[in-house]
Formats: structure tokens, sequence, C-alpha cells
């Protein structure tokens, strides 16, 4: 059953918003549009991982009541560049999950990786709406966290550019009528490149996104692929479709989001410039739409639209994400743990950028895969992954 499902949203003359990751691209862009938007929004919190001078300087700029700094550490210098705002500083994993469970109707969980599991599903809870660009939380916690949601009555709205297409194109009302979803990928910097050529790539060369402004480890997450593979678990825990009707289908220009075809042949998609200003507009403002300072879409100017299927030789992920979908139960946890040691292993320059998947292959071949019943199961199986996936370059 889906669980990203439209319906009437209860608006106050101000929405009161939290932004858990701030300082991030998704966050910065988020403030962005809320900075444009005063009179709309009240902005209750903001957190960040360890950037304590951009996390003030964003709560100064939009008036936020509390500013939380994960990293303890960096509390002296977030009470110090707040001094006589007037905003609250707090620090640390617990001070997070707070400012989740502040009173704000609608929540950007944009905390990258399974750090964000707690505080979304704190936010979750309380049933707030929640702009979910977390998608490490469904990968590793699917079927649990969607129970969560329906227990306790959240609303998920998809950040991720082509989630976010398929909910604005998908007919909730006749899912029955539904054939496939098909998620584009862009094929990243290195869509042309031998496996050769790719065991030499830098790291630079692996976050410079040739259409997306990204973080680095999503920007490398796109390069080796795995990026769509994630989104291929998450849809299906979003939508309720199973893997065999989600399709994966290679778009350079990424102006076609993701699409839907339906059992009379029908194809329904989104298109608009590649901004993450446009799907965050959408779930900020949803259940209606609001002006996003985002460049409009020109299809005569851009001639030409292309699409071609994934190379799943040269890019292993995409049948790592599969396998692991299909298996169920612990292995998409083991999938993600792997992959975040393995890309911050890169990033670091401890290992090649092939070695990503040797990595994750490696750890999911080592750990056997068990049901997952509770949260704290998510817990323990991530921290026995990302222990294993260290193993093999340290």
């Amino acid at each position: 059953m889906a669980v990203v499902t439209p319906r009437p949203a209860l608006r106050a003359v101000r929405r009161g918003v939290t932004i858990l990751g701030s300082t991030g691209s998704v966050g910065s862009n988020t403030l962005d549009l809320i900075a444009r938007q005063q009179d709309t929004f009240e902005v209750e919190a903001l957190t960040a991982n360890g950037n304590a001078a951009r996390l003030a300087a964003q709560a100064r700029r939009v008036g936020a009541k509390l500013a939380v700094v994960a990293d303890e550490k960096r509390y002296r210098a977030l009470k110090e560049a707040l001094a006589g705002s007037g905003i609250e500083a707090a620090a640390g994993a617990e001070a997070v999950v707070e400012a989740a469970s502040r009173p704000a109707e609608w929540v950007m969980a944009a905390i990258v990786g399974a750090a964000g599991l707690a505080s979304t599903l704190t936010a979750v809870r309380r049933g707030a709406a929640v702009a979910l660009a977390n998608k490490e939380t469904l990968v590793c916690a699917g079927a649990l966290m969607t129970a969560e949601v329906a227990a306790h009555g959240a609303t998920l709205l998809p950040v991720d550019s082509e989630h976010n297409a398929i909910f604005q194109v998908l007919d909730f009302d006749r899912l029955d009528a539904v054939d496939r979803i098909i998620l584009t990928a862009s094929g990243g910097p290195f869509r042309t490149l031998t496996r050769e050529a790719m065991a030499g790539v830098t790291v630079a060369q692996a976050v410079d996104h040739p259409n997306w402004d990204m973080g680095a480890k999503i920007s490398v997450d796109s390069a080796t692929m795995m990026n769509k593979g994630l989104e291929l678990i998450e849809a299906h825990h979003l939508f309720g479709l199973p893997e065999e009707r989600i399709e994966i289908l290679v778009h350079p220009q990424s102006v076609v989001h993701s699409m839907v075809a339906y059992v009379d042949g029908s194809v329904l998609a989104q298109m608009g410039q590649p901004d993450m200003r446009t799907p965050i507009a959408y779930t900020l403002a949803w259940p209606a739409r609001m002006a996003a300072p985002v460049e409009r879409l020109d299809l005569a100017q851009i001639g030409q639209l292309t699409f071609e299927a994934p190379d799943a030789e040269r890019f292993r992920a995409l049948n790592f994400a599969r396998e692991a979908l299909r298996a169920g139960g612990t292995a998409p946890t083991i999938l993600n743990a792997a992959n975040e040691v393995a890309v911050q292993g890169f990033l670091e320059g401890r290992i090649g950028f092939l070695d990503i998947e040797a990595t994750v292959e490696g750890t999911l071949d080592k750990l056997p895969v068990h049901p997952l019943r509770a949260l704290d199961d998510v817990l323990a199986v991530d921290h026995e992954a990302r222990r294993v996936a260290a193993g093999f370059f340290t």
C-alpha cells in the first residue's frame, strides 16, 4: 500500500517549519525559498552537523527560534555567533532529535545518511508533514518507518526530484491502473566511461555532477549510480509497487524527472529544470503551490531529450540494490551502511572509485540477512555492517 497519499492539510496563517540539515544543499535551497516568503513561514528550528557559523547566519536570516549543531564541540562557537539574537542554541545528537519534536507543522528531513533516522522518526511520531530528502531512512527501515507513518497519521512528502515527480503524476485513487513507474537518472559524470577508465577517476571528478548541485556523498552516489539504486528501494516503500514494476531509465538532460506508465498505454511525466527548489517548493507549499525562482523550461531551446537503458555491467550498484530489495529484511540496511562507509573512504582518498562497489558487495556477501522486526534491529545491523565494510580497507 502506498504511504504518500495526497490529502488536505490544515494550514496555519504562517506554516511552522523545521529544517533538519539546514546547511546542506537541500536545506540551503529550502531556506532560500522561505526567505523569499517570510510572511508565509515561521521557522521553529534549524539543525546542522558542524558548521556553526553558517547555521547561526541562517538562523538569524529567517528568525529561527532554535539552532542545533550535532557536533557538541561546536556549541560554544554557535552560542557566540547567536549572542544577542534571542535564538536558543543547543548541541548534540539528542538536541537534534529534540528539535524534530518541536511543534512545527512541516519538517524537512535533510540529514544525509542513516544519521537522519532518529530525528525523522521523531517528526513522524508526532504526525508532522515530513518532507523526506533523506532516502536512507526508507532504505534502512522502510516497512518499519511506513508503519509508523500510518500509526501516527503523518504525511511523507518526497523531496527527491524523481519521487516528487511521481508524487505529482501518480493517480493515488486508481493505483490498480498503474502499470509501472519509471525513475530517470542522469547517468552521472561517468556515464560513457569504461570500467577501466572509472578505476582511475578522482574525487574531484566524482563530485562534479553534470546537472545537479549536490553534496559530496550524494554526488558520488550518483557517479556510481548507487543513488538510483537507493531511490528504487525508496520508491518501493513510498508507492507500494514491487521491484519488478519499478524501471530505471537514463536521461542525461535531467529534464524529465520521472514517469508513471498506466495500463491503457498512457505515460505521464513531470518535467522541469534540474533545480531542487522545484520539488522543495512543491512539498513546502503542499497541498497548494508556491512561486519558485527557477529558470523556466524552454523545450524548443533544449531541442532534444534522449533516453537509454542503464548499463548494469558497468554500474553494478543497480544490481546490488535490486537484489537487496528482493531479499528484504536487513539486506537494504546492510547495503546502505556499507555504501556510506565506502563512499567516505573514497572521499578521504583511502580507496579507489571501483572499490566502493567492491566494499558493498563484500559486505553483502559476508553478512546474513535476517527479518527486520524493530528499529533497534536497524541500529544494530547498521553498526555491524559499518564494521565489516571498514574492514575491507583498514
